[in-house]
């Protein structure tokens, strides 16, 4: 039986080379698959992990906020206190979307006790039609020191999704924290902000307590995905070898 230029037997078959180098093939492709599918059984097993570790610190009882760094993996989302002075004057709004619907976070300095950091606490939530003066009244209404009590959040630099923060128009997309600082003045800033919680402000805004605390966890469905190719890969690599037999 004679073979072509382009690797096929007379009648239009696979050459027995031709065989082996598409089985070398797919084989291939199964060891590709396999260690991306378990890499993505690694991440499943991180995730979980991260989120019992930030459900343990949401759900702890709240220590006084750290006067110094923070450090993202871990003490994002850790329950914290502060003691201050709401700087009203001093508040940004920032464009958000939440479950009750758009709006804006109201964020204010609050200038802590005993000399502490200057700290940007995320008041909540003002809906855009609501957003001048209740933005800034509500908790303007208590005087003197107020505890805040919340999540400390990572500072989220730049901007939204395709629009930056505009600190000369004092339009904010994001809780910048040294964008808004600097915008404002302020000094000795803490390297974070505080998403305050639910604890009604008189007034009734802004509504602290929105922060959502998800992370979106596909890595099982990844890891099926990967190993499932690599088992068609293994059944096409055996039915090619095996037609050399026949």
């Amino acid at each position: 039986m004679k073979t072509d230029e382009e690797g096929l037997q007379d009648g239009g078959q696979p050459s027995p080379r031709a065989r082996r180098v598409l089985t070398a093939f797919l084989l291939l492709l199964v060891a590709v698959f396999v260690g991306l599918g378990s890499w993505q059984v690694q991440r499943l097993f991180w995730k979980l992990d991260l989120i019992a570790r930030v459900d343990a610190r949401v759900h702890a009882d709240p220590v006084p906020a750290p006067a110094g760094p923070v450090d993202a993996a871990a003490d994002e989302y850790r329950h914290v206190t502060a003691t201050g002075l709401l700087e009203h004057d001093k508040t940004v709004l920032v464009q958000a979307v939440t479950e009750r619907g758009a709006g804006f976070w109201v964020v204010t300095p609050l200038r802590t006790d005993g000399g502490g950091p200057t700290i940007l606490i995320n008041r909540g939530f003002v809906p855009a039609d609501r957003s001048g003066e209740d933005a800034r009244l509500a908790s303007a209404l208590a005087a003197g020191p107020v505890t805040v009590t919340g999540l400390l959040r990572i500072t989220e630099p730049g901007g939204g999704f395709l629009r930056a923060n505009d600190p000369a128009g004092d339009r904010w997309f994001s809780r910048d924290v040294a964008a808004i600082a600097a915008a404002k003045g302020l000094r000795n800033v803490a390297p974070y902000f505080i998403d305050a919680d639910a604890t009604p402000n008189p007034g009734g805004l802004p509504v602290g307590g929105l922060t959502v605390v998800t992370f979106r966890n596909s890595h099982l469905v990844y890891a099926l995905t990967w190993y499932a190719l690599a088992l068609m890969s293994v059944v096409a690599a055996y039915s090619v070898h095996r037609r050399r037999f026949v």
